[in-house]
C-alpha cells in the first residue's frame, strides 16, 4: 500500500493512504462496502411481491402493481359496481389478505406486488368462487435480514418511521449539551421555512378565516385544534388524514400536488383517497363558533355555520371579496323552503294547529282554501301580481298550463313560427278548455330576459365614443347617421345589440362551461384572470326575403346578417396558457350569436358601410381595453382577439376594396394573376392583409405617379376601393367545395363531349350531352339538375360512385383512369380543408397534402390541358397552394369557415 500510494476519497478531498493512520483507511474501506451493502439489498427489495414474496425477475411475474396510492381504472370500476367504499391499495390489502401495509418503510419493505395477487383482490371483490392460492399465514412477513442492517434497522418499539429525522451520526449520542442544542434549532428552522412554504403554496388569506376573527379569546391548544395545520386559519371544509391530523380541504390537496402524497404535519405516506370527513361532534363545534363580522360598521357574532349567508346580506359591501364562504356541501337547515318535509311540520306545528281551528270555525274545515288565500294575500301584498294570477287561475280550476319559457323553448325547438304557434295555441285552449299554452306577448316577454342588457359589466379603460350604459337591448342600426351618406339615400331597416354587450351576454351563457373548464384544467375557481377570448366575425348575405303579405315601408327584398362565434377561451396560469374552453361544433347555428340584421344587399357597398362602421368602431375600442365582469361570484378580467374569417369571397373583395370575382387578380390571399396561377399552380404564398389594401387604396385613388389607368390597376393589383373591414385570409370551405364541384361538373360534361379530341364542338352536340349526363346523373345518383349548385348538391356528386357512372358515357379507357385519379386525389385533400381539426382527425391526409396537390395539378396540366391552358378557377387555385399555410397559422380552415351564420 506504501508503494502504490493508493488514493480513496475521505470528505471529498484526495488523501494518500500512507499519510492516514491504518485503522482510519480499514473504516473507511468498511463504509464504502456497509453503503454497497445497503445499496444492493435496496435493489432487491424492488424485484419482490409485498404480500407472497415472489421474485419479478421471472417471465411470468412482469406486471406489478404499487402497495401505496389510488387503485387503477379497472379496479375502481370493479368497487364501485360493488358500492365499494375502499378506493387505495392500502384499504383493499388490509381487507383481503389482513395486511397493514400504512406503516412500511421502503428500505424494509417492498413497495409493489405481483399480478397473481391483484387478481385474487378481484376475484375477492367480484364474488366469484376461486381457490386462494395461499393461506393467511403463508404471507410474507418482512423483518430485518441481518443485526447489523442499518437499511432496515428496527428499534425495541418497532419499525423506524419517515416521520423520524435521522440522526445526524447513527448510533453515537451527541458529544455535549450545545450539540444537542444546536441540532434541535437546525430542525426547527427547516419545520419553520416548510411551514412557510406551504403557506405560499395554498395562498388562501383571501378565502378562509383568521382565527383573529374568533369572537371569544380560547385558549391557544383550543385554537390550534381547530385551526388548520398548513394555513392556519379556521378549518374550511375540514378532512382528517390517516395519521389524525386536521387540515383544510383545498390546503392538503395543493399541498399534495406540489409537495407528494405525504402528511405535511408528520411526512407519513397519505394520499386524497386516504382523506375522510371528521367526526360530527367535532363538525358540531366547529360551526358553532363565534365569529366577528369582518364588514365596517357592523359588530355582529356570527356562528361559523351562518356566516356566508351573514355576509351576502350586506347589499353595499366595499370589502365584499375579502372572504368567501365555502359551501361544504349538504342540505342546508337554516331557511323553511330546504327543510324535509318532517323538519318543516315539526317547525309549523304551532302554526298548522291555528289555521286548523280557524278554518273548521269559519270556514266548515277547509285548511287548502285558508292556505292557498293567504299566500295569495301575501303575493298581492308584495306586488307579484303575476305569480298572484297563476295561483288564483289554479284555484279556480282555470290552471295557468306551462311556463312562458318552456312554451319559447318548445317553440323554438321544434321550428315553429310565431303564426304557427298562435294557431296551436288557440287549437288546445279552444279544445281542452285550459291555457295550457302562453299567449305570444308572453313569450316575448320572457325572451327580452334572454337578451343583452342584463348584465352589469365596465371596461379599463372606458371605450372610446361607447356610452358606459350597460342596461342597452336591441337598438336601431341606423341611430346616429343623417339620412343620407354621401348623397346615398340609406332607405332600409336594421336592427342590431351593441357589440360589448353582445359579448358580455354570450359570455354570461357560457358562465358554467367556463367554470367546468377551469375545474378540469385543476384552475382555482377563484382566479380572476386575465381570461382570453378569442371571437370569430361572420358576414352573409341571407338572399330574397320579400314581403309576401301586406305591405310596409319601400326597403330591399334582401337581408345581410352579422354574427360572432366564441371560438376559444384561454387563461395565462404560470408560464403557459391553458385553454378553458373550445367550441366543439363552431360551425353549428347554436353557437353562433345574431349581432346585427339588415334589409339590404350584401353588393351594396355604400349601405355597408354606413350600418357596419359603428360596430367596426366598437370592435376597434374593445381590442384596447379589457372588460370587467362578475363570473362565479368573483369579477374577472377578459380581453378579446377578434378574428373575420367568417366571410364568403365575394364579401371579402367587396369589404376589402378588390375588384370583383372575374377580376385578373383572381385571389383574395396572394396578387396571382389568372396566366401566373395557371403556370405556377401550387407554389404561392399568402401576400394580401388589410393594411397594405388600404395603402394601395390610396395609390388607386391618388395615382402619385400619374401612371395609365393599367399600370396603376396593375400596381395596387386589383384594389379599388376603400377597404372598411379587417379580414383575416382565410378559405371559405363551403363555397370552395361548391366552386370546385361545379368545375369538375364541367370536366364531366367537356369529358363525354370528348373536347379533348375536338375543340370546336357545337353549342347544339354540348347542349345534348349537357341534358344525357343530368339525365344519367339522376338515374344513378338521384341528382336532380338545378340552375346554380347548392352545398348538398356539390358534396352527393364529388364521390367516386359518380365518376363511375360518368365513366359509362365516356368511351375512351385511358379518360377513365385520368378521371377517376382526379377525383381520388380530390377526396383526398377535401378532409383536410373541411375537418374542424385536421391534426387530429385526418393527420395522414395533412401530411400527404403537398404530394397530392402537387399530382392534381400535374393532371390539370397534362391530361386536361384543354380546359386548363392560360387560366384556372379561383378555389382550385386556392385549394391547390394556400391550404396548407393556412393550416400551419390557424390550426384549421373548416372550423373558422361561415356555414353557420
Amino acid at each position: 500500500a506504501s508503494s502504490n500510494k493508493e488514493i480513496i476519497l475521505c470528505k471529498d478531498e484526495a488523501v494518500p493512504r500512507e499519510e492516514m493512520g491504518n485503522g482510519q483507511a480499514l473504516e473507511n474501506d468498511g463504509k464504502k462496502m456497509k453503503t454497497q451493502d445497503n445499496k444492493a439489498h435496496q435493489n432487491n427489495l424492488k424485484q419482490l411481491c409485498r404480500i407472497c414474496g415472489v421474485s419479478f425477475k421471472t417471465d411470468c411475474y412482469k406486471k406489478t402493481h404499487p402497495v401505496h396510492g389510488p387503485v387503477d381504472d379497472e379496479t375502481l370500476w370493479l368497487l364501485r359496481k360493488r358500492e365499494k367504499k375502499a378506493t387505495s391499495w392500502p384499504d383493499l390489502i388490509s381487507k383481503v389478505f389482513k395486511i397493514d401495509v400504512r406503516g412500511d418503510v421502503d428500505t424494509i419493505h417492498p413497495t409493489r406486488f405481483c399480478h397473481d395477487c391483484w387478481s385474487i383482490i378481484h376475484r375477492k371483490f367480484s364474488n366469484t368462487p376461486y381457490k386462494v392460492c395461499f393461506s393467511r399465514n403463508s404471507t410474507k412477513e418482512w423483518q430485518r435480514h441481518s443485526p447489523n442492517c442499518d437499511v432496515c434497522h428496527t428499534t425495541r418499539q418497532g419499525v423506524k418511521r419517515k416521520s423520524q429525522p435521522p440522526s445526524v451520526q447513527y448510533g453515537k449520542p451527541a458529544k455535549t449539551v450545545a450539540e444537542c442544542a444546536q441540532i434541535n434549532r437546525n430542525v426547527k428552522n427547516q419545520a419553520q421555512i416548510n411551514k412557510n412554504l406551504m403557506k405560499e403554496i395554498v395562498s388562501c388569506k383571501n378565502i378562509h378565516l383568521s382565527t383573529k376573527l374568533l369572537a371569544v379569546n380560547y385558549p391557544i391548544d383550543f385554537i390550534k385544534s381547530i385551526s388548520c395545520q398548513i394555513c392556519e386559519h379556521i378549518l374550511a371544509d375540514p378532512v382528517e388524514t390517516s395519521c389524525r391530523h386536521l387540515f383544510c380541504r383545498t390546503c392538503i390537496l395543493k399541498c399534495f400536488k406540489v409537495m407528494g402524497s405525504y402528511c405535511p404535519s408528520c411526512w407519513y405516506p397519505c394520499f386524497p383517497t386516504d382523506l375522510v370527513t371528521p367526526v360530527k361532534s367535532f363538525l358540531n363545534i366547529l360551526d358553532n363558533l363565534g365569529i366577528r363580522c369582518t364588514v365596517k360598521e357592523c359588530d355582529e357574532e356570527i356562528l361559523h355555520e351562518k356566516y356566508g349567508q351573514h355576509l351576502s346580506s350586506h347589499k353595499e359591501m366595499k370589502d365584499r371579496e375579502l372572504y368567501s364562504h365555502i359551501n361544504k356541501g349538504g342540505r342546508p337547515r337554516q331557511h323553511l323552503l330546504s327543510l324535509t318535509r318532517r323538519a318543516q311540520k315539526h317547525r309549523l306545528r304551532e302554526l298548522k294547529r291555528q289555521v286548523k281551528a280557524f278554518a273548521e270555525k269559519e270556514e266548515g274545515g277547509d285548511i287548502k282554501s285558508v292556505c292557498m288565500t293567504l299566500f295569495l294575500l301575501a303575493l298581492r301584498a308584495k306586488n307579484e301580481h303575476r305569480q298572484a294570477d297563476e295561483l288564483e287561475a289554479i284555484m279556480q280550476g282555470r290552471g295557468y298550463g306551462l311556463h312562458p319559457a318552456v312554451c319559447l323553448a318548445i317553440r323554438v325547438n321544434t321550428f315553429l313560427s310565431c303564426s304557427q304557434y298562435h294557431k296551436m295555441y288557440r287549437t288546445v285552449k279552444a279544445v281542452t278548455g285550459r291555457q295550457i299554452f302562453q299567449p305570444l306577448h308572453a313569450l316575448r316577454t320572457a325572451e327580452k330576459a334572454l337578451l343583452p342588457g342584463y348584465h352589469p359589466f365596465e371596461w379599463k379603460p372606458p371605450l372610446k365614443n361607447v356610452s358606459t350604459n350597460t342596461e342597452v337591448g336591441i337598438i336601431d342600426g341606423l341611430s346616429g347617421l343623417p339620412l343620407s351618406i354621401d348623397d346615398y339615400p340609406v332607405n332600409t331597416i336594421t336592427k342590431r345589440f351593441r357589440y360589448d354587450a353582445a359579448l358580455v351576454c354570450a359570455l354570461k351563457d357560457m358562465e358554467e362551461e367556463i367554470l367546468e373548464g377551469m375545474k378540469v384544467k385543476n384552475l382555482d375557481d377563484y382566479l380572476n384572470g386575465p381570461f382570453t377570448v378569442v371571437v370569430k366575425e361572420s358576414c352573409d348575405g341571407m338572399g330574397d326575403v320579400s314581403e309576401k303579405h301586406g305591405s310596409g315601408p319601400a326597403v330591399p327584398e334582401k337581408a345581410v346578417r352579422f354574427s360572432f362565434t366564441v371560438m376559444n377561451i384561454a387563461i395565462a396560469h404560470g408560464n403557459e396558457n391553458k385553454r378553458i374552453f373550445e367550441e366543439v361544433k363552431p360551425n353549428s347555428e347554436l353557437c353562433c350569436k345574431p349581432l346585427c340584421l339588415m334589409l339590404a344587399d350584401e353588393s351594396d357597398h355604400e349601405t355597408l358601410t354606413a350600418i357596419l362602421s359603428p360596430l367596426i368602431a366598437e370592435r376597434e375600442a374593445m381590442k384596447n381595453s379589457e372588460l370587467l365582469l362578475e363570473m362565479g361570484g368573483i369579477l374577472r378580467t377578459f380581453k378579446f382577439i377578434f378574428r373575420g374569417t367568417g366571410y364568403d369571397e365575394k364579401l371579402v373583395r367587396e369589404v376589402e376594396g378588390l375588384e370583383a370575382s372575374g377580376s385578373t387578380y383572381i385571389c383574395t390571399l396572394c396578387d396571382a394573376t389568372r396566366l401566373e396561377a395557371s403556370k405556377n399552380v401550387v407554389f404561392h404564398s399568402i401576400t394580401r392583409s388589410h393594411a397594405e389594401n388600404l395603402e394601395r387604396y390610396e395609390i388607386w385613388r391618388s395615382n402619385p405617379y400619374h401612371e395609365s389607368v393599367d399600370k396603376l390597376r396593375d400596381r395596387v393589383k386589383g384594389v379599388s376601393a376603400k377597404p372598411f373591414i379587417e379580414t383575416v385570409p382565410s378559405i371559405d370551405a363551403l363555397h370552395c367545395d361548391i366552386g370546385n364541384a361545379a368545375e369538375f361538373y364541367r370536366i364531366f360534361h367537356m369529358e363525354i363531349c370528348e373536347v379533348y379530341k375536338n375543340p370546336d364542338v357545337s353549342k347544339e352536340e354540348r347542349k345534348r350531352w349537357q341534358l344525357a349526363l343530368d339525365k344519367h346523373l339522376r338515374k344513378k345518383m338521384n341528382l336532380k339538375p338545378m340552375m346554380r349548385m347548392s352545398g348538398n348538391f356539390a358534396r352527393k356528386l364529388m364521390s367516386k360512385e359518380t365518376v363511375e357512372a360518368v365513366c359509362e358515357l365516356i368511351k375512351c379507357e385511358e379518360r377513365h383512369e385520368a378521371l377517376k385519379e382526379l377525383m381520388d386525389l380530390y377526396l383526398k385533400m377535401k378532409p383536410v380543408w373541411r375537418s374542424s381539426c385536421p391534426a387530429k382527425e385526418c393527420p395522414e391526409l395533412l401530411c400527404q397534402y403537398s404530394y397530392n396537390s402537387q399530382r392534381f395539378a400535374e393532371l390539370l396540366s397534362t391530361k386536361f390541358k384543354y380546359r386548363y391552358e392560360g387560366k384556372i378557377t379561383n378555389y382550385f387555385h386556392k385549394t391547390l397552394a394556400h391550404v396548407p399555410e393556412i393550416i400551419e397559422r390557424d390550426g384549421s380552415i373548416g372550423a373558422w369557415a361561415s356555414e353557420g351564420n
